[in-house]
């Protein structure tokens, strides 16, 4: 018996994470192997958020909690996003709960789509849109982002994108895997795009608070006419550096947060109690957190856009997440063959643009969300590198 004859369409047609596969490589290899590839922080949780966590143990709250989550979190998170950008929430309605932002995204996608209907999906952007899309039998239509629009999408590309079959659209700013930030004129332009439009926008801001002066964080759910048809995913895991604690959320109308919940009971039944005590912590005292860590990315934005120029790759300056997005293409490799000699030769994990969509091909993704010292070695291997590289050619 061949089990693969068992397997879904759907399950084929999604190939394995590449941001995956250069981190287990990475962790395979002998000796120093310094990983910038994966998208975590390397800050711990800040201390008063894990004892939240431990005193929720400690205290015995190992219970499940609503499939919606917490009142008391959703209260919180109410008041996050109208203190923060602006947006109301109604708490009970408009707000639920989920096991990190990726979660969220794969529950609105298979609320809303049916077989054949067409999902837009901005590129270069986060490997889980197009898969989860491709899992509800949905179709994604892609939209090349190009670097010298730096990497952000055009209201004109948009409106050439929608057809009648059009469901959602996806954005993911500021973007995985190229730190580009839409600016709030830029967001309303894409904005009088959709509005009249029969439409539905998955707003991606789970670098929402990774964003760097002087750009600032505008949600398309704030545009006129846009709250109401946008879903907003947000999280902890990146802004509070709580990835292994599992905790984000959606808000939206509540037509389709309640579709959202009813898969989410069904899916997976409710978040962490202990990450939701956590996560309550956080959005009660964390800020002051948030802001540490956002200059020291800061500090590092700046230092690894700079190294990758100084190595003679051409580098555009990202404004948002934790990621620079530096054009290899001088060096005559591929995005593939490019991480792949970089990491046998030097020991150094990046990412091959292409992981992220076809328009990523001829750059690579490299993540500052490691210590200085780990980034200061790997900058100056990769100036060795594509010094050699370039010489070679």
């Amino acid at each position: 018996m061949n089990l693969n004859d068992f397997l879904s369409d759907s399950s084929k047609r999604i190939p394995p994470s590449a941001i995956r596969r250069f981190f287990d490589l990475a962790n395979e290899m002998k000796g120093e192997v310094i990983s910038l590839s994966i998208g975590e922080p390397d800050f711990v949780t800040p201390i008063d958020i894990r004892e939240a966590g431990i005193l929720s143990l400690e205290q015995g709250n190992t219970h499940y909690s609503p499939n919606q989550g917490f009142i008391e979190l959703r209260e919180a998170i109410s008041d996050y996003m109208q203190r923060r950008f602006q947006l109301q929430y109604n708490a009970s309605h408009e707000i639920v709960v989920t096991v990190g932002g990726s979660e969220a995204i794969d529950l609105l996608i298979r609320a809303v789509v049916n077989p054949g209907d067409e999902v837009i999906i901005p590129e270069p952007c986060f490997v889980a849109y197009k898969a989860c899309v491709l899992l509800a039998g949905g179709i994604p239509i892609t939209i090349p982002c190009r670097q010298e629009d730096d990497f952000k999408l055009r209201p004109e590309q948009l409106q050439a994108a929608l057809t009648p079959r059009t469901k959602l659209v996806v954005l993911g700013f500021p973007n995985n895997p190229t730190g580009a930030v839409l600016e709030k004129s830029e967001v309303e332009a894409l904005a009088e795009v959709l509005r009249n439009q029969s439409v539905l926008v998955l707003s991606d801001e789970l670098y929402a608070e990774l964003t760097y002066e002087p750009a600032s964080h505008y949600s398309i759910a704030a545009a006129a006419g846009m709250r109401d048809k946008t879903v907003v995913i947000n999280g902890f895991s990146k802004a509070f550096a709580m990835t292994g604690w599992r905790i984000g959320f959606a808000c939206g109308p509540q037509e389709l947060i309640a579709a959202m919940n009813k898969i989410h009971q069904y899916a997976i039944m409710s978040s962490p109690t202990t990450a939701q005590e956590a996560a309550l912590a956080a959005l009660r005292n964390g800020e002051n957190h948030v802001i540490v860590m956002r200059e020291e990315y800061n500090r590092r934005r700046r230092y690894v856009v700079q190294a990758c120029r100084d190595a003679g790759l051409d580098c555009f300056e990202p404004l948002g997440a934790f990621y620079v997005f530096p054009d290899i293409r001088p060096t005559g490799m591929t995005s593939s063959a490019f991480c792949e000699t970089f990491l046998s030769e030097e020991k150094v994990a990046i990412v091959p643009g292409n992981a992220f969509g076809d328009c990523g091909e001829g750059f690579v993704r490299i993540s500052y969300a490691a210590s200085m010292d780990n980034i200061l070695k790997a900058m100056q291997r990769l100036k060795a590198f594509v010094g050699r590289s370039i010489q070679h050619d």
